[in-house]
């Protein structure tokens, strides 16, 4: 049995083959750690060209997914499952994606993950079925697809076994350093070998075998780092 189990609703399930079968993602699906199962939403679709979209009332330009297409296969999915998932919706005008809320989403054992595409999808829908809805940042993509890959690696990050160094999660760019914590910093910079590139060295710290200092001088740079490319985490 899985820890966490993904459904995804699109239109494109050979979107997701490739990604799904490749490194962590892959992997972890081979472990059995998580679970990821695709439904094609065309084939609730209406008539013989099985349509899922329509004109807007009201006018405008696109078209919108209809809330009896989506409804009928999101209802088929969730009567399929003994445990019921949260739906999330990917749209730009949902809740911007953060790493304190993939923390909170992979306590959960469940997800109905549904991708948007056209103009967008009717209200409806929305407000019998939707749990939540995320978007991935300030800016549009061609549809959901993009983001339920991000939130499945996002998310399946945090499940114990899927990661060789459960540490590493800790120390990265936006990770919450304990509970309650608002302040998050990105990642110091990090270097391996060669020790020195193009008349470019290691900076001397990190060949001083001083875990103190070496500690210190990592915390000083993700707050450098951190003022510098994103003043706005700091606001805090």
């Amino acid at each position: 049995m899985p820890k966490i189990n993904f459904d995804i609703l699109t239109l494109f399930p050979n979107y997701f083959e490739t990604p799904l079968q490749t490194s962590l993602l892959g992997k972890a699906i081979e472990k059995k750690l998580i679970g990821v199962n695709l439904h094609d939403s065309r084939q609730f679709g209406l008539g013989k060209n099985k349509s899922v979209d329509d004109t807007p009332f009201g006018g405008g330009v696109g078209m919108i997914m209809r809330a009896d297409v989506l409804g009928e296969a999101t209802a088929s999915i969730l009567a399929k499952r003994s445990l019921k998932p949260t739906v999330i919706l990917f749209d730009p005008t949902g809740a911007k994606l953060t790493q304190k809320m993939v923390k909170q989403f992979s306590k959960k054992k469940a997800f109905l993950l549904v991708c948007g595409r056209y103009e967008g999808i009717d209200q409806r829908y929305k407000d019998i079925f939707v749990d939540k809805e995320i978007s991935i940042g300030d800016y549009i993509v061609s549809g959901g697809e993009v983001a339920a890959l991000v939130f499945i690696e996002a998310v399946s990050r945090l499940v114990k076994g899927v990661l060789g160094e459960e540490s590493s999660v800790e120390t990265e760019s936006f990770s919450p350093k304990g509970e309650g914590e608002k302040q998050l910093l990105l990642e110091y910079p990090q270097y391996t070998r060669p020790r020195i590139y193009r008349k470019k060295p290691v900076p001397d710290v990190l060949l001083s075998g001083d875990h103190e200092k070496i500690a210190e001088w990592r915390e000083k740079q993700s707050l450098s780092r951190t003022k510098n490319l994103r003043p706005d985490l700091l606001k805090n």
